[in-house]
C-alpha cells in the first residue's frame, strides 16, 4: 500500500512538471523574450556591424544609386510607407515604432509591431523551405523558422521578394536574399544580430546589430499611412531626420 501510494505520489508530480512547464526534469528551459520593446535610436541608415558600409558589389551599388535618386526626387515610391506595405528583414528591425513578442502559439514565436501593423510567425523547430520551393510564393516578409540554442533564438528566413529596401535609404536586395538572425535578452533589452546573405548585391556576407529596451509601460497602438502616429520624440534621431527631410535633404 505504501509503494502505491509512493507511486502515485510521482506520477502526480510528473503531471504537474508537464502542464507547468517545469524545468525540473531537467530538459532545457526556454528563454523568456516574451514582452514590448522599443529602440532608444533611430538611423534611416543601417549600421552594418563592425562599421563600414554594406559590402555591394558593381550590381549593388547601381541598384542603390538608382533607389536613392528615385527616392530622393520621388520617381520611386516607398510602398512600405505610402501604402503600409511590409518593410521586410532587416527594414522591420530599425522601425522607430515599439513592437512586442509572444512566445505563442505552441511552437511558434510571434513578434507583432506596432508600425504598419506587420506580423511575423517564426515556426519552430521546423525545415526551412528550400529555394525551389518558394520561388513562386515569394512574399515581403518571406519564409521564416526559428530554433533556440541555449539562450539564443535564431531566425532563418528566405523567400523575399525583391520588392522591398533593407532600410529608409533605399538600399537594396534581390530574391535571392536569406537571413539570419540571433535573438537574446541582455538585462532589461533584447539583442538581434542579423546576417545579410544576398550574392546577386554583395561581395560578401555582412551584420547589423539592433538593440532595444523593455518597455513594460508600453502598449501597442493604432497605425494607419497618413494618419498621425504617437509620439518619437524619445527616440533619438527621429528629430534630425525629419528636420533632414523638411530641409529637402535626404539621408
Amino acid at each position: 500500500m505504501r509503494e502505491s501510494r509512493v507511486c502515485i505520489c510521482a506520477a502526480a508530480l510528473l503531471a504537474a512538471c508537464f502542464v507547468s512547464g517545469s524545468p525540473a526534469l531537467g530538459a532545457s528551459a526556454i528563454p523568456d523574450l516574451s514582452g514590448t520593446y522599443w529602440a532608444a535610436t533611430y538611423s534611416p541608415k543601417i549600421q552594418v556591424l563592425g562599421g563600414g558600409d554594406p559590402p555591394l558589389n558593381a550590381e549593388g551599388k547601381t541598384a542603390y544609386e538608382k533607389n536613392r535618386a528615385g527616392l530622393r526626387d520621388g520617381s520611386l515610391p516607398d510602398p512600405a510607407r505610402k501604402v503600409c506595405l511590409p518593410d521586410g528583414v532587416p527594414r522591420v528591425l530599425e522601425t522607430p515604432y515599439p513592437f512586442e513578442v509572444f512566445q505563442l502559439p505552441p511552437g511558434q514565436v510571434t513578434f507583432v509591431h506596432e508600425l504598419n501593423h506587420q506580423i511575423r510567425p517564426i515556426a519552430l523547430d521546423q525545415p526551412l523551405p528550400k529555394y525551389d520551393d518558394v520561388v513562386n510564393f515569394l512574399n515581403y516578409g518571406g519564409h521564416s523558422v526559428g530554433h533556440y540554442e541555449g539562450d539564443t533564438l535564431v531566425i532563418q528566413s528566405d523567400g523575399f521578394n525583391d520588392q522591398t529596401f533593407l532600410d529608409s535609404t533605399g538600399l537594396p536586395h534581390s530574391d535571392q536574399l536569406e537571413t539570419t538572425e540571433r535573438v537574446r535578452k541582455a538585462g532589461t533589452q533584447l539583442e538581434d544580430v542579423v546576417t545579410i546573405h544576398d550574392p546577386a548585391y554583395y561581395a560578401k556576407d555582412w551584420q547589423a546589430r539592433f538593440v532595444y529596451a523593455r518597455r513594460d509601460d508600453v502598449r501597442l497602438m493604432d497605425y494607419a499611412c497618413g494618419d498621425k502616429h504617437r509620439d518619437l520624440s524619445s527616440v533619438k534621431g527621429v528629430a534630425e531626420v525629419r528636420a533632414a527631410r523638411a530641409a529637402g535633404r535626404f539621408p
